[in-house]
């Protein structure tokens, strides 16, 4: 059988040798040089009429970063086709995966992740030459299942994969659950955990055999404390634990009371309600802006500055506390039902968090030591007792990579186990459930 080849396309170039270092940088440079020069040559003819500056300037755009990020993009497929088919073998065999550290997790303390996350943010932010935005772009569709039919603008209008990433869709892709009884999905992913949880001191599986606490995932949260102080009226052996809360968070909560003097009414005049959760991962071809789940007022942001490791499946059974080590920003406030916060957790590659209501937030900024002790920075909105009002489905803010959000809210609840109250707040959706925005995760009845 004999190959044939382009006579066009120069394979190897003709002094190619390996047996010495200088032959070896010669066949380096002539590659890059090939590159640049087709590169350059390309550019010019896609951008038509346009001026010699420009093309200039598409020979400047570092190649070597597209070439990385195509290798980037094969290696995750790879690693998430692995994944999944691991993780649908041990579903249709109902076995659940436990907790269980390996030298992976321990070797991820070590490495510098959030260094290693803002150079690749850099990488993500290189504009890609028009002509091989599309190629690129399809090709992160194909190895993350990304819908390119919806995205808001053409595939060429994407400068980088950072602007691609974070795309809005086109109008009517998303509607919103009609229901004003309904509570929806703020983000598109898949659901991990949910639940009831027994007050504010109580724990969140991270996976079978490790749980979190909700204080530690949200931080001395006055509001949260407030709703300790209520249910200890029924539950007389949690008095000293939520006692210890109070303490944490006294600072924190004279700052709110003094800014906000309305919150301590709010509260006062909900009914009983009970807490729940649930926890939502979002995968790289997932649509990754966070939407409003219900109408509510944001009071008060938390910005948590932890590490930045990955927040698969693989590390949330890997990887202790691994929400609660993780950069994260936490949203507070109220909706008709009580208390409401979203917590939007941060993940290696990037780790950049953007707040649409707060443009001027930045995460994953560069520091001298990183103290996972020491308290996060917080902020409260303005006007003060109402700070920034929400409608559900509007946007809240954007994930620059693949990573998880948290649910933590008040909803009505029976106060006995056997009564069976039509009004109870009722989850509409299983574990392992793809979910997209505005879909409903539970409802109530008036």
């Amino acid at each position: 059988m004999n190959f044939r080849f382009s006579r066009n396309v120069a394979v190897f170039p003709p002094y190619l040798h390996f047996a010495n270092v200088h032959n070896r940088r010669r066949l380096f440079s002539w590659y890059v040089k090939h590159f640049r020069t087709t590169s350059q040559a390309r550019a010019s003819l896609s951008g038509g009429g346009g001026s010699s500056s420009n093309s200039q300037d598409n020979a400047f755009l570092v190649p070597g970063a597209t070439v990385a990020t195509l290798l980037m993009l094969g290696v995750l497929h790879a690693r998430r086709l692995y994944d999944d088919k691991k993780v649908e073998e041990a579903r249709e065999k109902g076995i659940e995966f436990e907790f269980r550290p390996d030298v992976k997790a321990t070797f991820l303390r070590i490495l510098p992740l959030r260094s290693i996350s803002r150079a690749w943010g850099f990488l993500m932010s290189v504009d890609i030459p028009v002509w091989l935005r599309p190629h690129v772009y399809r090709a992160w569709a194909r190895a993350f299942h990304s819908n390119l039919e919806e995205a808001a603008l053409p595939l060429e209008e994407y400068a980088s994969l950072r602007d691609f990433f974070v795309r809005t869709l086109k109008e009517g892709c998303r509607p919103i659950n009609p229901n004003p009884y309904s509570l929806v999905s703020p983000v598109d992913g898949t659901i991990l955990r949910f639940g009831k949880l027994n007050g504010a001191g109580a724990m969140i599986d991270q996976v079978k055999g490790f749980s979190y606490s909700v204080s530690s995932l949200l931080g001395a949260s006055p509001l949260l404390s407030m709703l300790a102080e209520k249910n200890s009226e029924d539950d007389s052996s949690t008095i000293e634990q939520e006692s210890t809360q109070r303490e944490q968070s006294k600072k924190s909560w004279w700052r709110v009371s003094l800014a906000s003097p309305k919150v301590r009414e709010t509260i006062s005049e909900c009914p009983m309600k009970g807490l729940y959760y649930c926890v939502i991962y979002l995968k790289p071809g997932d649509y990754h802006r966070i939407h409003s789940p219900v109408d509510w007022n944001v009071l008060v942001r938390r910005h948590f500055s932890g590490r930045l490791f990955p927040v698969n499946e693989r590390a949330t059974r890997t990887i202790r506390n691994l929400y609660v080590e993780n950069e994260r920003v936490v949203l507070e406030g109220l909706w008709q039902q009580g208390f409401m916060a979203i917590v939007a957790v941060g993940a290696t590659n990037i780790g950049s968090i953007e707040l649409f209501i707060e443009p001027e937030l930045r995460t994953n900024r560069s520091r001298k030591k990183l103290i996972l002790s020491e308290p996060p920075e917080e902020h409260l909105y303005e006007p003060k007792g109402v700070g920034v009002m929400l409608k559900k489905g509007d946007e809240v803010a954007a994930f620059n990579m693949g990573s998880t959000v948290v649910l933590v809210f008040q909803a009505p609840t029976s106060k006995s186990p056997k009564n069976n109250d039509a009004s109870e707040f009722e989850f509409s959706i299983r574990r392992g459930d793809k979910i997209r925005v505005g879909e409903a995760l539970g409802v109530w009845h008036a």
